[in-house]
C-alpha cells in the first residue's frame, strides 16, 4: 500500500513557512490505518520490548496499538502540566519553537527495553528529549520508530546513533 496517498500537505501550519504533513486521511481510512500499524510493527523486527513510549499527541495514535501487539506497556510522554503523578521533565527545541516534555518517574524501570514512537521525525528535538528522559530513568532505547521522517531537517542526527526507522520519508 502506498501510504503517501494518505498524507496531505497543509501549507503555513502551524506557522508561516512550515508545510505540515497531515496524517488524518491515513487515520480516517480503516484499511490504511490498519496497514500502517502493521508496517510500523514490522519495523521493530520481533525485538523484545517492555515499554512503548508515545509522544503527545500524535504518538498516541499508534503507540498503544504497537504496545498491545508487542505485549508491552504504553507510556505517554506529555507536555508540561498534563501528568498527575511525580514526574521528570526535559526541555527541547523544535522547528518552530521550544517546549517541555514530562514522563512519570515510575513509568520505566531500570533496564527495561523501550520503543519510542511518534508520528513525525522533523528536527529531532522531541525524540532526543524523550531519549534523555528514558536514559534518566535507566531504560534501554531499542529503537525510535516514526510514521514520517522529514529527511531534509536531519533530525536523525540528533538521536545519537539510536536505531531509527521511518515508514515514509520526505
Amino acid at each position: 500500500m502506498d501510504f503517501n496517498n494518505y498524507i496531505r500537505d497543509i501549507q503555513n501550519f502551524p506557522t508561516k513557512g512550515v508545510t505540515f504533513k497531515d496524517i488524518t486521511p491515513l487515520l480516517q481510512d480503516k484499511l490504511a490505518f490498519k496497514e500502517a500499524a502493521s508496517a510500523l510493527l514490522k519495523m521493530v523486527r520481533n525485538q523484545p520490548i517492555d515499554k512503548v513510549i508515545g509522544m503527545e499527541s500524535r504518538g498516541f495514535f499508534y503507540g498503544p496499538l504497537l504496545a498491545s501487539a508487542l505485549n508491552a506497556g504504553f507510556v505517554p510522554v506529555r507536555k508540561t502540566g498534563k501528568l498527575p503523578a511525580a514526574k521528570i521533565a526535559q526541555a527541547y527545541n523544535l522547528e518552530y519553537g521550544t517546549d517541555i516534555l514530562e514522563i512519570h518517574e515510575d513509568s520505566i524501570e531500570n533496564g527495561e527495553r523501550v520503543l519510542i514512537h511518534d508520528d513525525v521525525l522533523a528536527t529531532g528535538g522531541t525524540a532526543a528529549a524523550v531519549c534523555e528522559l528514558v536514559k534518566k530513568l535507566g531504560g534501554e532505547i531499542v529503537q525510535c520508530n516514526f510514521l514520517i521522517e522529514l529527511e531534509f531537517l536531519r533530525g536523525r542526527e540528533k538521536l545519537n546513533g539510536y536505531a531509527v526507522s521511518s515508514l515514509l520519508r520526505y
